[in-house]
């Protein structure tokens, strides 16, 4: 199992980086088919061969994923993609 955490910094307002987050947990479940909930500022997710969250503080955003077996395989690919969104969205 592999794991992935990213650390990307923001200068958006909380409700507008929240905003952003719930964009891209839509897309992402309707894509892939991805359950998501929020708990506070912090989003929920949850699919077959992943497990993770995204957390918001008024500063920063921090994904955090645990891989499976399979997906683990594609952890450079997916990070890299994780990235490209932040530097997009925030």
């Amino acid at each position: 199992m592999s794991t992935i955490d990213i650390r990307h910094a923001h200068s958006l307002p909380l409700a507008q980086a929240r905003k952003a987050v719930e964009g891209v947990a839509t897309k992402l479940g309707d894509k892939f088919g991805m359950d998501y909930r929020w708990e506070g500022d912090v989003l929920h997710f949850v699919r077959s061969g992943v497990d993770g969250h995204i957390a918001l503080t008024p500063q920063q955003v921090q994904v955090t994923a645990k891989l499976g077996f399979l997906l683990s395989a594609m952890k450079g690919p997916i990070e890299s993609e994780i990235r490209r969104v932040l530097d997009e969205r925030f």
